[in-house]
């Protein structure tokens, strides 16, 4: 299933939409049918029953023809915000996404995890199976 966001464009912003795409394991930044740039994860499940699943972030960019648009942010943003209104955990082993959490770290800090081994080798076989 995808989850989509559409961010209202401001005066001076690119018009974009965010959308979940878990079948590729990445929030894909659109700018209509253009996909131009992606926020990669793996899900690793939580410890215990009670234990949220963790989404462990490895690797964004955004394409070099729209970088200094602030569109790299906007979509750390959001796929940040879904990650907690999913109920899961944030896990940063990108280092966009680590710099982004540690300049933001409000409404994100008690959503964010210390990385695993478990959460390394999810998000290398991710990393892997996305060449």
């Amino acid at each position: 299933m995808l989850a989509s966001m559409t961010e209202h464009a401001g005066e001076d912003e690119v018009a974009v939409e965010i959308v979940d795409n878990p079948a590729r394991g990445r929030f894909e930044l659109r700018q209509g049918d253009d996909v131009i740039g992606i926020a990669s994860y793996a899900v690793v499940p939580g410890d215990g029953p009670d234990a949220p699943d963790r989404v462990v972030f490895f690797h964004t960019e955004v394409r070099p023809d729209h970088e200094g648009q602030g569109l790299a942010g906007r979509l750390a943003s959001s796929a940040l915000e879904a990650t907690m209104a999913s109920g899961r955990s944030i896990v940063a082993l990108c280092p966009y996404i680590k710099t982004y959490l540690r300049r933001h770290p409000e409404p994100y800090a008690g959503s964010v995890l210390t990385p695993t081994s478990v959460d390394v080798e999810a998000a290398e076989r991710a990393a892997a199976a996305e060449r």
